[in-house]
């Protein structure tokens, strides 16, 4: 990993936190130097309603693997459950055959691994949850950037939706503060990146997701709630929630240059992933 600090950004962060809580009425998301870090490592079921894909428990598969604080833990192989009511027919095929990869070679496609954008609402669950994010508001725009890859996503407050944005990665994200809640809605996304790839869930260009994100806990908890659309790959809208806290002690945002390091030969990303490569330099 690169350690050269990004001090325009983080004097950013703290331009936006100093001018968008003049009301105070606007919740505080701010991270200057404690990101928020994932309570876990993937997207978590609502209490009541229909949620994300979760592991075949008819079948489990234990293994053991290290969590986000480096302890190894017995856990279920994560085998997509194929029995979910919730999912087109070509999804199902899909995972299946993400199954069959994941018991032949141990591994399968990740976002982080590859060094490709995670997408939405994967880039709340980047990396597996092992590594953070920061949040940077402006009363007309919040940045979430995620301290693996630098991957960055950009929201524009108080605006409608362009209307026929261009498909992309991380699509197009409006939002809008209601009461203590910032609301994100997001569409216009291409089909390269996956729902969730824990399972290696897939999506269309219908995709329509929802974020709701608020804090918790005094401050001490970040909690989102994701409603997710497609009426391409699921029956009905499902829901999710992922939960963070503040890491202790503070950590500086940091450039990490994945596909950079891969192509010098020094992560272990291009040995088990097809990692991006530029046919020509951008400079």
């Amino acid at each position: 990993m690169a350690n050269l600090r990004l001090t325009g950004l983080v004097g950013l962060l703290c331009i936006g936190a100093a001018t968008v809580h003049a009301d105070d009425a606007i919740p505080n998301f701010s991270s200057i130097d404690s990101p928020w870090a994932p309570m876990g490592a993937g997207l978590q079921p609502p209490a009541t309603g229909l949620g994300p894909v979760t592991y075949d428990k008819e079948h489990p598969v234990l293994s053991v693997s290290p969590n986000n604080r480096g302890e190894a833990v017995q856990a279920p192989l994560r085998l997509a459950d194929l029995g979910n009511p919730n999912l087109k027919p070509w999804v199902l095929d899909a995972l299946k055959k993400t199954n069959e990869e994941l018991l032949a070679r141990g591994v399968r496609y990740a976002s982080r691994a590859s060094c490709k954008p995670g997408g939405v609402p994967q880039f709340l669950v980047y990396a597996g949850g092992f590594e953070h994010f920061y949040f940077i508001q402006t009363p007309k725009e919040v940045v979430l950037i995620h301290q693996a890859n630098s991957e960055v996503r950009h929201i524009y407050m108080d605006v409608p939706h362009s209307e026929h944005p261009a498909p992309s990665w991380y699509g197009e994200s409006v939002g809008h503060y209601e009461g203590d809640e910032l609301v994100v809605d997001t569409i216009g996304f291409n089909d390269k990146t996956m729902v969730d790839d824990n399972y290696n869930v897939p999506h269309t260009t219908q995709l329509h997701v929802v974020e709701r994100f608020k804090l918790a806990n005094d401050g001490k908890m970040l909690q989102a709630n994701v409603t997710v659309e497609d009426p391409g790959a699921f029956n009905a809208p499902w829901s999710a929630i992922v939960r963070y806290r503040h890491l202790a002690p503070p950590v500086l945002l940091s450039e990490e240059p994945c596909a950079d390091e891969a192509a010098g030969g020094v992560s272990f990303h291009d040995k088990f992933f097809e990692v991006p490569t530029a046919s020509k330099p951008d400079f």
